[in-house]
């Protein structure tokens, strides 16, 4: 079946909308998860003491709070507020905007470095935008971004899908069509993405650990309660297709108990690269 075109601004407002509901939920799941990929997205961006740092789609603030930390000059912005309510909680010291990726209202060549955890993911327009962070960054400044991995082995995520898979649920028609989730999971279209945004000296780079998930309740009630997309896939089911899909999953998480819990494989996406002087 051929995909549904995609629908920039109606999915923009979908995510939107979104993250207003999941801000509390995703803090609450994927800050272990995410948080971990901090450090590598900086050094990635060469973010260090003064370093001007743009840290787009902050969430709960994670990166910005890391740049922070180095001794940059750190500024977070996210286009949900209920986002920014949760990162101004943790980092009341640090200062966070409510802005739009795709066009960010700051002058051009206004940052040493442009970070975004996750980002690319959730935009209806991902050249504009990279655009965007291209067009804000100092000449010889780094932009650093990160994306899941495929499925296969960003496992956390992948027991789901398979789960819908085989459960052989159609995606809710009230869920507009937006970019491929795992597009820049593929090393080439990462790259690809960064060149056309005119940068030189690119990397895409592999990150893999294992999360652990204490049972398969708390990994399946964190998807739901801090995606958007992926609970949107779920919960925008029948009730009998929404159960089809539990069992599903419970059959397949299995594969991952350890004696603690599940141990879950994750796997990431950095790319990065330089704006030219």
């Amino acid at each position: 079946m051929k995909p549904a075109p995609i629908e920039p601004d109606a999915f923009n407002a979908f995510e939107a909308a979104g993250w207003e509901r999941r801000a509390f939920g995703y803090e609450r799941f994927f800050g272990s998860i995410t948080s971990r990929l901090v450090g590598p997205l900086l050094d990635a961006a060469s973010v260090r003491a003064g370093t001007r740092t743009l840290d787009v789609a902050t969430g709960p603030g994670y990166v910005a709070a890391g740049a922070a930390g180095r001794g940059a000059s750190v500024l977070g912005v996210d286009f949900a507020p209920a986002m920014i309510a949760v990162a101004r909680d943790l980092h009341p010291r640090l200062e966070f905007r409510e802005a739009d990726a795709q066009a960010l209202p700051f002058e051009d060549a206004s940052f040493d470095a442009v970070v975004g955890n996750f980002v690319i993911l959730h935009l209806g327009r991902p050249e504009q935008a990279t655009r965007e962070f291209v067009r804000v960054l100092a000449p010889e400044g780094r932009l650093a971004l990160t994306a899941w991995d495929l499925p296969d082995r960003a496992r956390f995520l992948g027991v789901v899908l398979d789960a819908v898979a085989e459960a052989g649920a159609a995606p809710p028609r009230d869920v507009p069509a937006g970019p491929d989730f795992f597009r820049f999971s593929v090393d080439e279209e990462f790259e690809a993405l960064l060149r056309g945004s005119g940068l030189d000296d690119r990397h895409v780079q592999t990150i893999a650990f294992t999360h652990r998930v204490p049972t398969p309740d708390e990994l399946w009630n964190g998807l739901l309660g801090g995606t958007v997309r992926t609970s949107a896939l779920i919960l925008g089911q029948p009730e009998e297709m929404r159960h089809r899909i539990r069992a599903a999953f419970d059959r397949r998480v299995g594969e991952f108990q350890g004696p603690d819990g599940l141990e879950l494989p994750v796997s990431v996406k950095l790319a990065s690269g330089r704006k030219p002087g």
